[in-house]
């Protein structure tokens, strides 16, 4: 997942290239940029943040679970998991008023506060109404205009391929660094503040709710015993994402002729990249759970080099939030102008192998701490004003 998330975090990076008409992915660079660009948008873009809470989903229902199965009362285990919510919002604005302006931590904290208090403790069949009522929402406010636009023939009625590039929104390209934070603290305020609470009225907490459910039948610890569920997960869910987003990588390369309205970021096949998005976020995940029961039946294979490989990542995912933040510490003043401003002169293919080798370096990190036994600066933080 946080390689996923590098990777997607690199486009509002190049502040010095011309953005196409989503004003995300650069249109500029040679053939192997563009491959990049259209695999960032057939695979990445609009599809990680699913996956993400998904499993912030799942985590915090795993926490609830384990609190109480250890003696909490199931208040006393929503009161610590609500200070959590509230301390990953205010990370989250520190983070992105300090480095990087698309925080999720922020925004995934805030519907935590929300969906954990109505949620955690309600019974299998509340969750299950509420996960088909989470999926209405979507059709009715984000697709039905979509499908309206599809069938009257007109994909150019929704959009504006005119307004300012979302990626104008981080503030790369500010040589101050005051001017950058300011912006940023924007934009973080309305991820926070204005995007969660939509969410919430769009239906898009259902991807969360879908972690809680997924949670409480063990489907990622005991995976051998959901083999068909993660299976038909994993190739429809890939399937469908990869789909609904083919027809916006094709007109991002200009292999399809669509109106620049309708590639916009308000536009028809953003919306339609984003509502399948769930789906591919959700095969993700299954692609991966399917690859824990395949290791887990393989001989014992200790000390080589594949075993060193499986561990190192699972240790990064023990440390995601210090990982996560370490991704930033490493990109902003290597690549903003406020910084060394390398950023003017990366590609979509070079920025994406400078993210490859980030999150190599977050993977070598996790491992050091796993080996001598300590947790992640940030998770040891968490801890102790959770639990106090």
């Amino acid at each position: 997942m946080l390689l996923f998330i590098v990777l997607s975090n690199t486009a509002f990076h190049l502040w010095r290239s011309a953005y196409g008409p989503s004003g995300w992915q650069p249109v500029t660079g040679g053939w192997l940029d563009h491959a990049v660009q259209f695999a960032m948008i057939t695979a990445l873009d609009l599809r990680v943040y699913p996956l993400f809470a998904f499993l912030f989903g799942y985590g915090m229902m795993q926490l609830f679970l384990r609190l109480t199965a250890t003696g909490a009362g199931e208040r006393d285990a929503v009161r610590i998991l609500r200070r959590r919510s509230l301390l990953l919002i205010v990370i989250g604005l520190a983070h992105s008023t300090l480095l990087m302006a698309g925080d999720i931590v922020g925004y995934y904290g805030l519907l935590s506060l929300a969906l954990g208090a109505f949620f955690l403790r309600r019974s299998d069949r509340a969750l299950k109404w509420w996960i088909a009522i989470g999926a209405a929402q979507l059709v009715l406010v984000s697709a039905q205009p979509v499908i309206a636009a599809l069938l009257q023939g007109k994909l150019g009625s929704l959009g504006d391929a005119g307004a300012d590039p979302g990626a104008a929104a981080y503030g790369a390209g500010e040589g101050s660094w005051f001017a950058a934070a300011g912006i940023r603290l924007t934009t973080g305020l309305f991820v926070t503040f204005t995007a969660a609470p939509f969410s919430l009225i769009g239906g898009g907490y259902v991807i969360f709710l879908l972690g809680f459910w997924a949670a409480r039948r063990r489907i990622l610890e005991e995976p051998g015993r959901h083999l068909p569920l993660l299976r038909r997960t994993a190739v429809l869910g890939i399937a469908v994402g990869w789909l609904g987003a083919l027809p916006a990588a094709l007109a991002h390369v200009g292999a399809l002729d669509v109106p620049d309205d309708a590639q916009s970021e308000t536009g028809a096949l953003t919306v339609l990249r984003e509502l399948t998005g769930y789906g591919a976020g959700l095969g993700y995940v299954a692609v991966v759970a399917l690859f824990v029961h395949w290791w887990s039946g393989r001989p014992a294979r200790a000390g080589t080099k594949a075993a060193v490989a499986v561990s190192a990542i699972s240790a990064v995912g023990k440390r995601s939030p210090s990982s996560y933040l370490a991704h930033s510490l490493l990109f902003a003043p290597l690549l903003a102008a406020w910084g060394l401003g390398i950023g003017a002169h990366l590609t979509s293919a070079t920025m994406a192998l400078f993210a490859v080798g980030v999150w190599l370096v977050t993977v070598a990190g996790a491992h050091a701490f796993e080996r001598r036994g300590w947790r992640g600066p940030v998770e040891a933080v968490l801890r102790r004003l959770m639990y106090r």
